[in-house]
């Protein structure tokens, strides 16, 4: 039989070999929220805590009848010790955690999805307690640590799972369609393929030294929990931000009193340090200081990403999703392809062509044609759930890629970020957007682009400031990005104000965990507006 690891066998061989190492620093916040120090929790107490929190939750829930194995919700904010604590604690404790951040935005959809999973209980943070009063379930607050006493609940030896197939964690889909997360069951196959993942990905640079990296994101998510599992494996600390969009000084305070050198974020935080960085010296020889400069979650704009190379920054691509934790890693270096990306090693993993390849209007083959979708084969261990594959059995991503050398690709998007026009030829909406944000960043706050089955794309944009002439801006629009459009296909262009659709600030509709505007719903909601825009065009 596999021998099948843990996040908490994991923990548990760590504690052994690094008992006295700091595997967490937590911020000692002053008077008025700035940092005065910085606390350090060792491998064998956080070892120790998992336990007193099992012992506490394995008490209450064995009072409310929830049998073990059974799914328990976890609605957290996912950024703080204690909440990794009632994580690891409710599993072992022999629960399922099913884990929820806090962007969700009512609790109707969080008890949709724990009737979907079949949970049986809820643990909350305080600042839910409104919401929880018609729980169709047994609820109970996810308290203080401090105020968890260890009691006398035998806890089962901590034995491997019997069988591959047994649920571990259930996460959800950041955004979808239909306006609910979708649910995403986690097996023990999966978690040893993700384990093994996650260890190359945190890999030290010196293996003589500590390795500490910065908290990415919520542990509800997939991003910091997988993360922390790297880290775990090779005996790393993982600092505590005050804010998940911390401060340069934060930062820099981080290298001095922690010993920071490794930068782990979101491409939408790091560019805060990067935007900085470039009026600060100081600052810049921070960032080349450290071991690794990683970013995860959406690509960094290319003028921030080619700054940061230029600047010697070692920077890391880390691309991954909700479903099968990371999946590529881009290549590192210098080389002409040090950005581009490539599979981890011990994955099964397709890139396939998504269409035949057609002929454009001019008769030339547009390089779009040779798009490759990413496509986990269902022979390869972080495959996700049966529920979530196509009918062929493999997990189809939806994230497109262009192969730049043998086994090396550049992603360029989802497929939801391509739309068809009326003659099935495809138009790169985020190029698009991306030439706007940075041709008009001072004109709007948001933009999106549509018209999936219309002979050419409409953008819509939610205005810098309420007050602006809309005639105006849409031709202060159209000058700016002339040069863009002109060297575009036919369908793929925008060159008159009427595919300009200005709509007041903060109208469009957004994802609830990322904020992204969701294209889909834009064209539904003002499908009207578009029905008579092309038929008067």
């Amino acid at each position: 039989m596999p021998h099948h690891r843990s996040h908490l066998s994991i923990l548990e061989a760590s504690a052994a070999l690094y008992p006295s190492a700091p595997v967490f620093k937590i911020p000692v916040l002053d008077t008025v929220g700035a940092v005065s120090t910085w606390r350090s929790v060792s491998y064998l107490q956080f070892r120790r805590d998992v336990e007193r929190f099992a012992r506490y939750w394995s008490r209450i829930l064995q009072a409310d009848g929830v049998p073990q194995k059974s799914v328990v919700g976890l609605w957290l904010g996912g950024m703080t010790y204690d909440d990794v604590l009632h994580i690891y604690g409710l599993s072992r404790a022999g629960y399922v955690p099913q884990l929820f951040s806090l962007r969700l935005p009512n609790p109707d959809v969080v008890f949709e999805l724990l009737h979907k999973a079949n949970a049986k209980a809820l643990i909350y943070d305080s600042s839910f307690a409104s919401a929880m009063r018609d729980s169709p379930l047994p609820t109970h607050v996810a308290t203080d640590g401090a105020r968890i006493t260890d009691c006398s609940q035998p806890l089962s030896v901590l034995s491997e799972p019997s069988n591959g197939d047994d649920l571990v964690f259930i996460f959800h889909t950041s955004g979808s369609t239909s306006g609910s997360p979708k649910l995403v069951p986690c097996n023990y196959t999966w978690l040893n393929t993700i384990i093994a993942k996650a260890r190359q990905v945190s890999l030290p640079a010196d293996p003589r030294k500590q390795d500490v990296s910065t908290w990415m994101g919520s542990m509800c998510h997939i991003g910091q929990t997988f993360m922390l599992i790297g880290s775990l494996q090779h005996g790393s600390c993982t600092i505590q931000p005050s804010q998940i969009a911390f401060s340069s000084d934060e930062l820099v305070d981080m290298v001095l009193r922690c010993n920071l050198n490794r930068l782990h974020q979101f491409a939408t935080f790091l560019g805060i340090h990067l935007r900085n960085s470039r009026l600060n010296p100081k600052l810049v020889a921070i960032l080349q200081s450290m071991d690794q400069v990683l970013y995860s979650g959406l690509p960094l704009p290319r003028e921030e990403e080619q700054w940061a190379i230029k600047s010697g920054l070692r920077l890391t691509n880390l691309f991954g999703s909700t479903e099968c934790g990371a999946m590529l890693l881009s290549v590192g270096g210098t080389g002409p392809y040090a950005q581009a990306l490539r599979p981890l090693e011990g994955v099964s993993y397709g890139f396939l062509p998504i269409a035949p390849k057609a002929k454009t209007e001019s008769g030339h083959q547009s390089v779009n044609a040779d798009l490759l979708e990413l496509v986990i084969l269902s022979n390869s261990g972080d495959c996700p759930d049966r529920s979530l594959r196509q009918s062929d059995g493999h997990f189809h991503t939806g994230d497109l890629f262009l192969q730049v050398a043998p086994g090396c690709y550049v992603s360029r998007g989802r497929n939801d970020d391509w739309i068809k026009s009326e003659n099935s030829l495809r138009c790169d909406t985020k190029a698009i957007e991306d030439n706007v944000r940075s041709m008009c960043g001072d004109l709007i706050s948001e933009c999106i682009v549509v018209g999936n089955g219309r002979p050419s794309p409409v953008l819509f944009i939610e205005p810098a400031s309420v007050d602006m002439d809309h005639t105006k801006l849409k031709n202060q629009i159209l000058r700016k990005t002339r040069q863009f459009h002109a060297r575009r296909y036919l369908h793929e262009r925008i060159t008159s104000p009427n595919f300009i659709v200005v709509v007041p600030p903060k109208t469009l509709p957004r994802t609830a965990t990322k904020g992204n505007i969701r294209r889909r719903a834009v064209e539904e909601q003002f499908k009207a507006q578009l029905d008579r825009l092309y038929s008067t065009a």
